[in-house]
């Protein structure tokens, strides 16, 4: 797209044209933000899930979503639909994504929204292999997201198109191009 100054990156009016790279540079940048307010809270027994790591992994939230893409030719409205889980899982139950939560929450929403949304794709055995994890476990995180979500796998387009406005507004090195009618 059009590089509208230095800073402010020009991206298409709809999701499903923007470049998966954008798409993904935005996602990470708003989860590493959440992830940054919700360290702040305090870890007790009491809510610690399937999805947390013992320990932060090494590899950035950014470069575990270009590697998921990469290798598992993830599309748009697969990666866009994370962000409607977030707010599914946030609404429904005590789950926070943490820097401990948020590989293990994309790799095993990756897998459910391939599945959801897309005619083909990748194997349990793939995605955990892509993801870093066992195929059991993601097996088991799977079935956990299913219930967290209350088996709520899919949205319409006019949802994932106000999910990428929102996203768009919030991140200062990127504007929509709105056209006119």
């Amino acid at each position: 797209m059009n590089q509208v100054s230095q800073s402010v990156i020009e991206v298409p009016e709809r999701f499903d044209q923007v470049d998966i790279n954008h798409l993904m540079h935005m996602i990470a940048d708003m989860l590493c933000r959440l992830i940054a307010h919700n360290d702040q809270i305090p870890l007790t027994t009491s809510n610690i899930t399937r999805f947390h790591s013992r320990a932060t992994p090494s590899i950035t939230v950014s470069d575990y979503l270009r590697r998921i893409v990469k290798y598992t030719s993830l599309e748009r409205s697969c990666l866009l639909i994370l962000l409607l889980y977030i707010d599914r899982v946030c609404e429904n139950n005590a789950f926070t994504i943490t820097s401990l939560t948020v590989h293990r929450f994309i790799i095993a929403a990756v897998t459910v929204s391939s599945k959801a949304l897309c005619d083909s794709y990748c194997t349990n055995t793939h995605y955990a292999r892509v993801g870093g994890i066992s195929t059991q476990e993601l097996n088991t995180l799977e079935l956990e997201f299913l219930k967290l979500i209350g088996w709520q796998l899919i949205c319409t387009s006019d949802d994932l198109q106000q999910y990428y406005v929102n996203l768009v507004k919030q991140n200062p090195l990127y504007r929509r191009a709105v056209t006119s009618d």
